[in-house]
């Protein structure tokens, strides 16, 4: 009998200040790549703070998720370090990408495996795709420009 599939739920924060978004530069098996401040939903925890706990640790900013920009289903395509990394299964993220309000910054140390924290254009986020995490950096930026937002009523969380 086989396990059932499930994907990797997953959150990120499309965080823009001044034309700049906040990306962090992340140990990955792959090497250094860039990612929004990522991660996954823990147990318990709903949709919306566990984005707001990902981007504390990831980046020592404060958010406050305010509306969703997506929804993403991506099935990460299977090379052997991230075949390694899952046992051999096929690796599938379910992002909900948030946008809301940055808060204050916070001096503390960042997530195992997190360089630092930094601020791109679009443009700059553009020039670096061979480096980024996977294609949905690029997508939900450009879902964020395009003013895509829909409100958190829409989640609903029975914790």
């Amino acid at each position: 009998m086989n396990a059932q599939w499930r994907p990797n739920v997953t959150v990120a924060a499309v965080i823009e200040r001044d034309g700049r978004f906040l990306l962090v530069e992340e140990e990955t098996p792959d090497g250094l790549r860039l990612n929004q401040p990522a991660g996954h939903l823990e147990q318990g925890e709903s949709l919306t703070d566990a984005c707001a706990r990902e981007t504390l640790e990831e980046s020592a900013w404060h958010f406050v998720p305010g509306a969703l920009v997506g929804i993403y289903l991506w099935p990460r395509p299977q090379g052997e370090a991230v075949k390694a990394m899952a046992g051999g299964s096929p690796v599938t993220y379910l992002r909900f990408a948030f946008c809301g309000e940055l808060g204050a910054h916070e001096e503390r140390a960042l997530d195992t495996g997190i360089v630092r924290a930094l601020w791109l254009s679009p443009e700059e986020i553009a020039a670096t795709r061979e480096r980024h995490r996977s294609p949905l950096i690029l997508q939900c930026v450009a879902d964020h420009l395009a003013g895509r937002r829909y409100p958190l009523d829409l989640l609903h969380h029975y914790l």
